[in-house]
């Protein structure tokens, strides 16, 4: 069914619901985990699984988006992905301990997961090309919104009013979005290949495993042996689905597009140097909140200079890529971005706030460039009938490694807190010292993945950077 002129002019601003729903809940919870953690009655560290298993969720139902839009249609998905994420919220408000409530987040990320896919794939059917970047431009800007609210509104819900609230804003926007969705987006269907449902079952068992083993490790409720063992068959599954993708004509995702230079470094890079960075918005609420004894609403304050910054970058991000290129600005970036996460192993009680914010707010600017550029890079020599299945698996393994970059964040503070249940201020401040030293280390590494890139590499990348990144 082809939009109307109205539903035309709507459309993007539908699709910008869902995503900025989406983009602020990855954000809104991390200066509420001290509180949350508190009312649960677990150790802050151990909210981890709350953040990491919404993304590792995304990660899972990504690539079966487009499939599901092609075969129910995208009306039908889009509304159902709104709903699912709606009532997950719902649930996860009412959730009485932490485990029913990773259980919600992991159903709000299944909704979350077809919402900005198939949104942008209703998009590029609807709109000629000349239109499609302004179009996307305007559902990218609440996907840029969305982080620099999410930490001060999380703030002010739990300085205010209660956690549970931080889940139930989603609920009225959610349902105005359904109405919305159900009257005005056009529904669009194709033929699709045949789902690859081994290829799902194995490839999510085993990254769901790998999670598990990686959230669990440092908890001691598993015995060495126990947590080798499920690593093992979490490893196992994955080369599982290695061996089955290159056996079957429509695999989930196809790894042949790691033969591909460029791509191969803007997604493996990606992957590991968020494991180092990915954590630092989940540890750094912990630190103002628990070590430097901020108020969550303060706390959230000093969290906004890192979207502030990454906002302004838009602006000048084509000009620093076209004048350096992508080789020397991400093995350089990379680089500034380890560094700057040891330099925040000297915020301490005595810091003054402008040195922090200064440090978060820098912090922000080079983090967005590292990822802008990751993205883009992923397209510079797929060709136009492989985008969609590179966009699939450049999506699968940012949510992938944001999902293990908090687990190893919190996994590498722990190893340095005697007792995460009884932590006083200067243990904790310690403990993630100790962390961003082991962090930006591990960040500095990722660099040699980038050493592979050609000081050409990525000019013809330059016709996607139009399309903007939430990141």
């Amino acid at each position: 069914m082809a939009p109307g002129t109205f539903n035309k002019r709507l459309l993007p601003w539908l699709v910008a619901v869902a995503f900025f729903m989406e983009s602020l809940d990855t954000t809104i919870l991390n200066t509420a985990v001290p509180a949350i953690a508190g009312a649960l009655k677990v150790a802050p560290l151990s909210m981890k699984a709350v953040l990491s298993s919404y993304t590792l969720s995304l990660a899972v139902f990504i690539p079966i988006s487009g499939w599901m839009a092609d075969r129910f249609g995208t009306r039908r998905v889009f509304a159902s992905a709104i709903g699912l994420f709606t009532f997950g919220s719902f649930l996860c408000g009412i959730s009485s301990n932490i485990h029913v409530l990773v259980a919600c987040r992991i159903l709000q990320g299944c909704g979350g997961a077809m919402m900005v896919p198939v949104g942008r794939l209703t998009i590029v059917r609807t709109f000629a090309k000349s239109e499609l970047v302004r179009a996307m431009s305007a559902v990218a800007i609440p996907g840029l919104v969305g982080p620099m609210l999410g930490p001060i509104a999380g703030g002010l819900i739990v300085g205010y009013f209660h956690w549970r609230v931080i889940f139930f804003v989603n609920i009225p926007i959610g349902l105005i979005g359904l109405w919305m969705v159900y009257k005005h987006l056009p529904d669009y269907r194709e033929d699709s290949d045949p789902l690859d449902a081994v290829g799902l079952i194995l490839f999510g068992s085993g990254v769901g495993l790998l999670s598990y083993v990686l959230e669990v490790f440092g908890e001691h409720t598993l015995s060495s042996r126990e947590i080798l063992g499920l690593l093992g068959i979490a490893l196992a599954l994955l080369a599982g689905y290695g061996l089955h993708s290159t056996k079957t004509a429509f695999p989930l995702l196809s790894l042949a597009l790691f033969r591909v230079r460029t791509f191969r470094a803007a997604v493996s890079g990606s992957f590991f140097t968020r494991l180092g960075i990915g954590g630092i918005p989940f540890i750094i609420p912990l630190l103002y909140q628990v070590g430097l004894g901020f108020t969550p609403i303060q706390s959230g304050l000093m969290m906004m200079p890192q979207a502030i910054a990454a906002m302004s970058l838009k602006v000048v991000m084509p000009r620093i890529l076209s004048r350096f290129g992508y080789r020397m600005v991400l093995v350089s970036n990379t680089v500034i971005l380890g560094l700057q996460i040891l330099l925040f192993a000297t915020i301490g009680t005595g810091t003054p706030v402008w040195i922090i914010v200064t440090q978060l707010f820098c912090f922000g600017f080079f983090s967005s460039l590292q990822y802008t550029s990751m993205n883009t890079l992923v397209y510079a020599d797929v060709t136009e009938e492989q985008a969609s299945k590179a966009s699939s698996i450049a999506s699968t393994m940012q949510q992938m490694s944001i999902s293990f970059g908090v687990a190893t964040a919190s996994l590498v503070t722990a190893f340095f807190i005697p007792d995460r249940f009884h932590t006083s201020a200067a243990e904790m401040i310690q403990g993630i010292h100790k962390a961003f030293f082991i962090l930006g280390g591990l960040t500095i590494l990722s660099t040699i993945i980038f050493r592979e890139l050609r000081s050409n590499d990525g000019s013809s990348a330059s016709q996607h950077e139009g399309l903007p990144h939430a990141e």
